[in-house]
């Protein structure tokens, strides 16, 4: 049956007679939900809800199906929040009272002399690695982690600690998480209770020493003949193919890394370290497995690991200590398949498993609390805080005379870095070169931004996953060099015309820089000691990536710059956020 307007408002009229005329108590109620004055609504108590906006209503409904036209934009805002919101919460929350307790806690350490190591390794550790250094000093990972590592922690909680291991039973593997800030000396802190552990093991071990008395007396019987001449020919080590400990990273570069650090070691501990990686050829990295001296600890990438596990599974059932170093990378989607296989292999026989991160992302943590739910986590005071000696500045590329060209930002970012660092010098015929690093979100970036800045007279490489593996090495190798880095007369126009060739005829060139476009391959765990500028081309997309880029410059107490190109579409509120918490010393969370 239809209704006329005239029937509707007949209809209404009897509606409002049928509740009878307002009261004093409605009259005080309307009035009350209607504020006066511009602060009227400043003291309010009681919720002035629509029934008409609420959810399932017609008229919210209505106002839905009249917005799809804009879905599209709305979609975009609320994907900017998400955005936000997941940089904000990437990141596991650890309380600043923890910290401060931490803190109070490794305070009184001031030396290696006041670690349980044998005596070699703290003279490895005072002449071979930190050679040169005069004060040197345990960091804030090495004090806490070196002792709890040996089984001796250390500070206000040692005599709880050791009440609290007397009364459990005794556990077949100890499991550890350490989690200290880049460029913090988390290598040196897991690699010296873990030589620690295997000289230990093999002053006990009756096979070994039967063996080196049987070396020896194979010796004097060949007259001091070299031993690499004969020893195929002997009998093989008991530790043939089995190692001790096997430490695993994400990359090439960083395999070489760890190798370095643990041969300077082995030179006073005598300690037998192999590397493992594409680096190297097939006929190599059988002989490093499979020699007859034997192997005391392998540096291998998982993927060439498990391969060689699959196919010989007996050269992980020895094992007692293993390391994952980078946890964050190694057990993400790209790593977790192989790093997990290694890690059942080895779990009969080890005893200690230690993880290894800059970061503890949420889904790590959560990995974590489900399949290592006693893992003792060992964190650092400055966990996912950038160093205060580090600077951030911000370039608006939307603004002029960039106008959204954040090639040409780029470009005229660094042209500036380097003339600065130009008129420092003296007017000598070498000059220093600044080593400068960029990172991007994607690996099609990489080619494109390294093409234009090589374009306006820059010495630029792109370096990302498709690079073959000595070329990374190459790249990298300048980069990672403690020593400063000069160039000649000769140096300098050679690789002008390299450049100029590369260009096609770029009529300026910049003779005092060399650069290096990244991903996110090249911020994690390198020690870029040389790096003092990094230049971020994308904002990064978690405060994940903010830590490990920036933690390419000032490692190791020495003073860095960062610069990130903030465009039209980026999250400003995000970066000045992060600016923010680096100025204050917080941590980004």
């Amino acid at each position: 049956m239809w209704r006329t307007a005239r029937d509707s408002r007949t209809f209404a009229t009897r509606r409002d007679l049928a509740r009878g005329p307002p009261t004093d108590a409605s009259r005080r109620s309307r009035d009350r939900d209607r504020p006066e004055g511009p602060w009227g609504a400043a003291n309010r108590t009681v919720a002035n809800i629509d029934p008409s906006r609420r959810r399932g209503s017609s008229r919210s409904a209505q106002r839905k199906g009249d917005a799809r036209e804009g879905l599209g934009q709305t979609r975009d805002k609320d994907d900017s929040r998400v955005k936000a919101l997941k940089m904000q919460r990437a990141l596991a929350t650890i309380s600043y009272r923890e910290r401060a307790t931490v803190k109070a806690r490794i305070s009184d350490v001031e030396s290696f002399d006041q670690f349980d190591l044998l005596p070699s390794l703290k003279e490895a550790v005072y002449n071979e690695v930190l050679k040169g250094l005069v004060d040197v000093k345990p960091t804030p990972v090495q004090r806490l982690a070196i002792p709890a590592l040996l089984g001796k922690p250390i500070g206000q909680r040692r005599d709880a600690d050791a009440r609290r291991r007397k009364a459990e039973p005794p556990k077949q593997r100890e499991e550890f998480l350490l989690a200290a800030e880049t460029g913090s000396g988390k290598t040196l802190a897991y690699l010296l209770p873990t030589i620690n552990a295997i000289k230990l093991a093999e002053a006990d071990d009756a096979a070994v020493k039967a063996y080196n008395e049987r070396l020896e007396a194979e010796k004097e019987r060949r007259g001091g003949a070299p031993v690499s001449e004969w020893i195929d020919k002997f009998e093989p080590h008991p530790n043939h193919a089995r190692p001790r400990a096997v430490v695993l990273v994400p990359t090439s570069e960083l395999v070489d890394q760890v190798v370095a650090a643990a041969k300077k070691i082995s030179h006073v501990a005598k300690l037998k370290v192999r590397p493992i990686s594409a680096s190297y050829s097939p006929v190599k990295i059988q002989r490093n497995m499979y020699s007859h001296g034997g192997i005391d600890m392998v540096v291998a990438t998982p993927h060439l690991l498990a391969a060689m596990a699959e196919s010989d599974p007996n050269i992980l059932s020895r094992v007692h200590h293993l390391i994952i170093d980078e946890a964050d990378s190694l057990l993400d989607r790209s790593f977790s398949p192989e790093t997990t296989k290694i890690v059942d292999r080895a779990l009969p026989s080890l005893k200690h498993l230690v993880l290894c991160s800059a970061t503890i992302p949420l889904r790590l943590d959560n990995y974590l609390t489900t399949h290592f739910p006693d893992i003792r986590r060992i964190a650092t005071p400055n966990l996912h805080a950038i160093p205060r000696r580090v600077q951030l500045g911000v370039i608006d590329v939307s603004k002029d005379p960039y106008r959204n060209n954040k090639l040409l930002a780029c470009a005229d970012a660094i042209w500036t870095i380097g003339k600065d660092a130009a008129l420092q010098e003296n007017n000598d015929a070498a000059v220093d070169v600044k080593r400068i690093m960029v990172f991007v979100n994607e690996r099609e970036t990489t080619q494109e931004v390294a093409d234009y800045l090589v374009s306006k007279g820059i010495d630029a490489v792109a370096l990302h996953r498709d690079t073959p593996e000595h070329r990374q090495s190459e790249m990298l190798a300048s980069f990672t060099t403690r020593e400063p880095l000069r160039a000649g007369p000769d140096e300098v126009e050679a690789a002008r015309q390299a450049v100029l060739a590369k260009a096609g005829g770029a009529r300026r060139h910049l003779p005092n820089t060399k650069v290096i476009v990244a991903t996110d391959l090249a911020s994690r765990g390198i020690d870029t000691l040389a790096v003092r500028h990094v230049v971020l081309y994308d904002v990064p997309h978690t405060t994940i990536d903010f830590i490990h880029r920036l933690g390419r410059a000032g490692r190791m107490g020495r003073r860095g710059r960062g610069i990130v190109l903030v465009g039209k579409d980026d999250r400003r509120d995000v970066v000045a956020e992060v600016k923010e918490s680096m100025f204050m010393g917080q941590a980004l969370i």
